[in-house]
């Protein structure tokens, strides 16, 4: 098919969009400011849905929209009005955020033009190609979710003129803090032009979340005032510093909502090509937005791979994180992990290298697919994150889940006798409680939201410390600082990919706020400030165990068997007293204690030990001749002749004695 959007020529500029049901399509040129209709030109059918024209004359800079005509008949999914100004889907760059406003959503011909109310796509003239070279981040490493306005808002050693944007995450204090944590790639949540949904207005509220994209190629002006030069420089510098960038993108709905959403580009070009509909016509609403992506479609699955190409040639990323995934791979509303989308992206030239991360669940029929992507996909494993909780919280009987998951979720992801996880491993996301929250805070607390506390999720599988929320309580602050370094040496003590969400390194909240996606304010923006720097440098320290003992990162499931060409198995399971548990221990509903010993690193066995208990508790170590335990991590003083404390992580790494490595030298 001839190339979509609008493509710089010698002589001036083409124009090409697609529609399979529009009668008439234009293109309204704009001047310089965005704000005055210079010229509208009628596009002209070229062949399979294409209309385009080459207009003389013009340059890089222009700034355009496209006007489309035929029926209108949204129960049909038709709504073509000549009156709502389109954004290009294959818009590169917009001169301004969207903002929603009702005259958006107006039936034809009850509505002013909307052209004053849209962002304008400007046409660039030319791209700079990012050499091709492979990905920095392996699975195994560590990724860190952060939200780039939130991130960097309150960071005093930026710039204030760069704070909340992009660039941002390339200045030296944040890559010496991205570096300090062991980060193997960032992965931000989107950047890409959104709108906000059409009730928050009215509540004072914006979204500051991005997960409602109107196009997807072209980034949001407030995160990106320099347009994909500014991401591609700072993937580079990033890059320099030996982290990766993972973007995480929308492709299965868009702000364009339900029947009474606002009209800004797909729905008007085409809504019934380019979004699913129920056998009545109605829109499809597996995402819980109101509209549901056509990713079945052959025109959507061009666009998507056109949309990951793009970001691969112009700005150098890593790979992708695909929200809501299994909209990719539904083929006429049924999910399969062979569609015709999840193998284009894994087997294309350009992104066959990339990293691929799905979110392996929606709402609709069978929405929940964890363990069903085949590889390469890479997937969000909630069943990690739930186990974990619960084990923590003191859920009688969650030993054995424990293992399963720090062992790298062979019930999972072992399937077609897979050796490898394909798990990304997290105990806190953007959506749902920060990990200081989860362990001060029973119930959601959204009241900011202006729901009610009736939105987010209702089950957190969180606890409070015996105080809801903020307290002066010595004691209750101390018991939930050491949750909080559990649950995080828990994750750094996992087989696997492992993902940290910014600002949980140093105990940020949202004061019990689980789906904060509203609060573009100090609900999310991260408080550096008051930032928690013991629990940071124990994340550092968690963090360089991990460089320095591979068998944590590794991707092979932990089986208690030998590895090939070993012949000391992979993992002892043990009891606090050394020896092998049995099956009435991994049955006792009971028990909260267990350790790990995972295979020789390059001096000796690591121990994991992990006391879930409140009580402490003394464990002893198997011993060999000519070797002796030490601590493993920096911020850890432990003595194994004295009791461990309650509801903690303990690592001791075994190493030859002086005496030992003597003889050996010898």
């Amino acid at each position: 098919m001839t190339h979509l959007g609008a493509t710089i020529t010698r002589d001036g500029i083409r124009f090409a969009a697609w529609s399979s049901s529009a009668r008439r399509l234009w293109v309204s040129i704009f001047d310089d400011t965005g704000t005055h209709e210079t010229d509208r030109l009628e596009l002209q059918p070229d062949g399979e849905g294409v209309f385009a024209l080459s207009v003389a004359g013009l340059a890089g800079g222009t700034r355009y929209g496209f006007r489309a005509d035929g029926d209108y008949a949204p129960e049909r999914g038709l709504w073509f009005d000549p009156d709502k100004l389109l954004t290009d889907p294959y818009a590169i760059e917009i001169d301004r955020p969207y903002q929603y406003h009702w005259r958006l959503t107006a039936k034809r011909n009850e509505g002013a033009d909307t052209a004053q109310l849209m962002p304008k796509a400007i046409a660039v003239a030319s791209l700079k190609v990012v050499p091709a070279k492979p990905p920095l981040f392996k699975p195994g490493g560590l990724i860190y979710e952060l939200n780039v306005r939130s991130f960097t808002r309150l960071r005093p050693d930026v710039p204030e003129v760069q704070r909340g944007t992009i660039a941002a995450l390339a200045h030296p204090a944040i890559i010496k803090h991205l570096k300090k944590i062991g980060v193997s790639a960032v992965e931000l949540m989107p950047v890409t032009g959104w709108i906000d949904e059409r009730h928050l207005p009215p509540l004072g509220l914006s979204n500051a979340w991005g997960y409602n994209p109107v196009t997807f190629m072209a980034l949001d002006p407030r995160l990106a005032p320099g347009g994909l030069t500014e991401l591609r420089d700072t993937v580079a510098a990033l890059r320099k510093a030996g982290i990766g960038t993972i973007l995480d993108l929308v492709f299965n709905h868009t702000g364009e909502s339900d029947r009474l959403g606002p009209t800004l580009s797909l729905r008007g070009l085409d809504a019934s090509a380019y979004y699913r509909h129920e056998p009545g016509g109605r829109l499809a609403n597996d995402t819980g937005t109101g509209n549901t992506v056509a990713c079945d479609h052959p025109i959507v699955r061009e666009m998507v791979l056109d949309t990951l190409r793009h970001f691969v040639r112009y700005a150098g990323v890593d790979g992708f994180r695909f929200d809501l995934a299994p909209i990719l791979g539904r083929v006429d509303g049924i999910f399969d992990p062979e569609a015709p989308l999840l193998q284009a992206i894994a087997g294309d030239p350009i992104l066959a290298d990339r990293v691929l991360i799905a979110e392996p669940w929606d709402i609709g029929p069978n929405g929940y697919q964890l363990g069903d992507f085949r590889p390469p996909y890479l997937e969000w494993n909630d069943r990690y994150r739930d186990d974990v909780r619960r084990f923590w919280r003191g859920d009688a009987g969650a030993v054995g889940a424990l293992a399963t998951r720090l062992a790298g979720s062979s019930d999972v992801f072992a399937k077609e006798r897979r050796s490898a996880s394909r798990t990304v491993n997290f105990i806190a996301a953007h959506d749902g409680m920060t990990l200081a929250d989860i362990v001060a805070y029973e119930a959601k607390h959204n009241q900011a939201n202006g729901e009610k506390n009736r939105d987010g999720h209702n089950e957190n599988l969180s606890w409070n410390n015996g105080v809801e929320g903020e307290t002066p309580d010595k004691a209750v602050a101390e018991a939930r600082s050491g949750d909080c370094r559990a649950l995080l040496a828990t994750l750094f003590a996992s087989r696997g990919t492992i993902m940290l969400t910014a600002g949980d390194e140093f105990g940020r909240t949202q004061k019990g706020n689980n789906n904060a996606y509203a609060q573009d304010n100090a609900i999310t923006w991260l408080d550096w400030a008051g930032r928690d720097l013991v629990l940071e440098a124990h994340v550092s320290a968690l963090a360089a165990l991990r460089r320095a003992a591979p068998a944590l990162s590794d991707t092979r499931f932990l089986t208690g068997e030998p590895p090939t060409g070993s012949d000391v198995p992979d993992v002892a399971w043990l009891t606090e007293t050394g020896a092998p548990l049995g099956e009435a221990d991994w049955n006792d509903a009971a028990r909260h204690r267990l350790i790990m010993l995972l295979g020789n690193t390059a001096e000796g066995r690591l121990a994991v030990i992990v006391n879930g208990d409140r009580r402490q508790c003394v464990f002893t170590l198997p011993v060999r001749e000519g070797f002796q335990w030490q601590p493993a991590v920096v911020t850890q003083a432990i003595d194994l002749a004295r009791p461990l404390p309650g509801r903690s992580v303990s690592f001791m790494i075994e190493r030859r004695t002086a005496k030992a490595r003597a003889r050996k030298g010898s």
